[in-house]
């Protein structure tokens, strides 16, 4: 297929069989990325890295992007490659893996070990080939390496605050080649870059408020040429040089009680330099007439305004509006909803879907959990009803705040044109209510298996055993991802057969064993025949009860010679990495899944001199399934043949990629 209907696939790609690319199409594909400026998601991203594994195509990975490597099989990496491989993979984006994640704390583990860092101290070398790994390295190491560690600090999408204060720390020192605070000038703020989103106040304080208020301008005076994740970056830095403003000694001038430049009109409320202009809340407070906000409320909140102007505004609309502002100055409030109080929200005339839409924007910032709730209560009490649109602005976490009664107006066919929903965060009281939702919304697909799983998988969560073992038995293969499977309600699990797993799982049953520590698949595991696990899973799984053997004694559990049942699965090689030092810490945040080994990722087979044999399947030819563009969004994955669980090997909608098969054990 063309270039142009791969990228269309690799963007907006379902769970559905299609026939096998050229694997010169997948390289162009993957290689021609380096200039594209769209960016991938990490679903789409392993799908790609997956198709490239499964082609052996992986060898010459730098002519891949960093953000691709980063979903390589690291256990495949080794010694003669892996300064390169770990030095390209660095400056990919690592907002793309979970931060603590198996995966991300995987890459700079095997980095270090690379590179064979033995203490805590980063020399100049080895940070130029850490790259943005550094981000997740812990305070203490910051503090400890060369300055130079700075540089890869820029490359971090965010820090935790103990870094920051790290951060903070070093500049303090004046031993960089941005000296002290102090000494700074505009210039020196430019060259610091993303750093200045990590300047605390006392570093701030130190720089000459001449030099301030010059980077100030320049940053307003951009503002209005910038996207809006640019926006927002720039509007902590103009906040954060208001608040040590605040804190400098204030000039006299300053102490009046009337406005002491011209007053605000029409022509200036989009003026880049206003907040230089009126460079405190109060001038601007006083210098602001109602008049003049209430016909140009729009325009003055498109200023990248500090929350204490915005409490300027807020104060006047209340004074503008007594009885409450009108809904389509609702439309208008932009980031200054967020300073409303819940019980504020619940006197807000929000009748229209546009007006709730309107208020939903994420990029006029976060709502608070009780503030959302509020909002979505008042648009329902209203009359209001959720669309699929709307569930999308809204988004899982702000769903699972809604009272279960309010949950009951959701129609199904809003659940159906939602797209892939995160509901992880709600009780299960309200996961069960929401799947039968889904359930109802998909039932038209529920006679065809893979796409009705790809549909409802966000909401299996609160799936009963009886629709479980349903899924399982239905005849074809789903291959549930462990995600999916980690995330079922743990009571309804216990209810589930060795062959209702074995069948939901699919070609991602070796993956169980890498879960066998967590809650509900220890549970699980003890409520089963040891037996059935070895002679059914055989992916060595322990734990499960004993049978008595013929004398009453336990029998002891190992593999079945019976010839009546085979495992189909194929338990992935366990590959350890080479260990770090333990002077060398290591960022440890809690993860999504806290899995006790990584979800196997494409196998880069070329990267390693020798690669890995594979056992062929002893009657199915090979074929690789690649997914095709649907409306609906769901993602899926690609994955190569393998001797199928069931009559019919169909590709996973899972993101997670499938076990590298070894040589099969009879």
């Amino acid at each position: 297929p063309p270039r142009s209907l791969l990228a269309s696939t690799l963007r907006d790609f379902q769970c559905i069989p299609a026939g096998d690319l050229p694997a010169a199409d997948v390289l162009a594909f993957a290689q021609g990325l380096r200039n594209e400026t769209a960016e991938l998601s990490g679903a789409q991203l392993s799908c790609l890295a997956r198709l490239l594994a499964a082609k052996n195509l992986t060898a010459d990975f730098g002519g891949y992007p960093p953000d691709l490597l980063l979903f390589f099989d690291l256990a495949e990496v080794r010694g003669g490659t892996c300064g390169a491989f770990y030095a390209r993979a660095s400056r990919g984006n690592l907002d793309l893996l979970p931060r603590g994640s198996a995966r991300r704390t995987g890459l700079l583990r095997g980095a270090l070990a690379c590179l064979g860092v033995r203490s805590s101290r980063l020399r100049p070398e080895q940070l130029g080939s850490l790259g943005a790994l550094v981000c997740d390295m812990e305070p203490e190491t910051i503090t400890a390496s060369d300055p130079g560690v700075l540089e890869n600090l820029k490359l971090c999408p965010a820090l935790t605050r103990a870094q920051r204060d790290a951060l903070n720390a070093v500049l303090l020192g004046g031993g960089t080649l941005y000296r002290h605070p102090s000494s700074w000038d505009v210039q020196t703020l430019q060259s610091l870059g993303p750093l200045m989103l990590a300047l605390s106040q006392p570093t701030l304080s130190l720089v000459a408020q001449a030099v301030r208020e010059a980077f100030g301008r320049s940053i307003v005076a951009a503002y209005g040429t910038q996207g809006r994740s640019q926006r927002e970056k720039s509007l902590t830095l103009l906040r954060a040089f208001a608040t040590a403003s605040a804190s400098s000694p204030p000039r006299l001038k300053r102490s009046a009680d009337c406005c002491l430049s011209a007053p605000i009109a029409a022509g200036t409320v989009s003026d880049p330099c206003l907040l230089l202009n009126y460079d405190t809340s109060e001038q601007f407070d006083l210098c602001l007439s109602n008049e003049v906000l209430k016909a140009n409320l729009k325009p003055l909140l498109g200023q990248p305004l500090p929350v204490q102007y915005l409490r300027v505004v807020k104060k006047k609309l209340e004074q503008i509006y007594p009885s409450g502002i009108p809904e389509e100055q609702l439309r208008v409030l932009g980031p200054l909803s967020r300073q409303y109080t819940a019980e504020e929200i619940g006197l807000w005339p929000v009748t229209s879907s546009e007006t709730l839409a309107a208020l939903l924007n994420p990029s006029d910032g976060k709502w608070g959990a009780a503030q959302v709730q509020q909002l979505l209560s008042r648009y329902l009490a209203l009359g209001g009803t959720l669309t699929g649109p709307l569930l999308r602005k809204i988004g899982g976490r702000n769903l699972c705040n809604l009272q279960e009664e309010q949950l009951k107006q959701i129609p199904p066919e809003a659940i159906a044109s939602a797209g892939q929903l995160n509901i992880s965060s709600c009780s299960q009281a309200k996961k069960d209510r929401l799947y039968r939702k889904a359930q109802g919304a998909f039932a038209g697909q529920a006679g065809v298996p893979r796409a009705y799983y790809c549909r409802i998988r966000p909401y299996l969560g609160g799936a009963p055993a009886e629709d479980l073992k349903d899924l399982a038995q239905a005849g074809v293969a789903v291959d549930m991802d462990m995600d999916t499977f980690l995330a079922l309600n743990p009571d309804e699990l216990q209810k589930l057969s060795v062959t209702d797993v074995k069948n939901l799982l699919g070609e991602n049953l070796p993956y169980l064993k890498a879960a066998e520590n967590e809650t509900s698949v220890l549970r699980w595991v003890q409520g089963q025949s040891q037996r059935e696990l070895d002679c059914i899973l055989g992916i060595g799984l322990h734990g499960g009860m004993e049978e008595p053997g013929p004398t009453g004694t336990a029998t002891p559990p190992g593999p079945t010679t019976s010839a009546s049942i085979t495992p189909t699965a194929t338990v992935p090689t366990p590959t350890t990495l080479p260990t770090v030092p333990t002077p060398v810490a290591i960022s440890s945040h809690p993860t999504a899944n806290s899995s006790t080994a990584p979800h196997k990722a494409p196998t880069p087979t070329a990267i390693s001199p020798t690669p890995p044999k594979m056992t062929p399947p002893k009657s199915t030819p090979p074929h690789t399934y690649t997914p095709v563009p649907s409306t609906a969004g769901s993602p899926a994955a690609t994955s190569t043949a393998r001797p199928a669980p069931t009559t019919t090997s169909i590709v996973p909608c899972s993101i997670h990629p499938p076990a590298t098969p070894n040589k099969a054990t009879p």
